[in-house]
């Protein structure tokens, strides 16, 4: 598995995978992305950790509709993130103030 954080009010846009984009019609399916249930606090903003299958090499990130219209400084911004390893995710979780969300009865 690989690792990333990502803001809120931020979104996945596009996958890449070894071959390029990711081709649902070649995978058959969309790409395994889960937002965990922990994220860290950095200058006041949460940055929420989302774990990916390991043949992801890299996602786009962009602003939320709503977090683009709340924020001109979003407008249009669009971020490639690399991936992480497992290890370094647990060494900026356990450098960084962290806030784990409350699990409900049903999970």
């Amino acid at each position: 598995m690989k690792y990333f954080f990502l803001s809120d009010g931020w979104m996945v846009g596009r996958v890449w995978e070894f071959g390029g984009l990711w081709n649902i019609h070649s995978w058959r399916r969309e790409p395994e992305i889960q937002q965990m249930n922990l994220c860290i606090l950095e200058q006041g903003e949460k940055l929420w950790l989302y774990r990916v299958e390991e043949a992801v090499l890299m996602v786009e990130v962009k602003p939320t509709p709503d977090a683009a219209s709340d924020s001109a400084k979003n407008i249009g911004q669009v971020v490639l993130k690399r991936l992480i390893t497992a290890e370094q995710a647990l060494e900026r979780l356990a450098t960084a103030q962290t806030w784990s969300s409350p699990l409900s009865m049903d999970e």
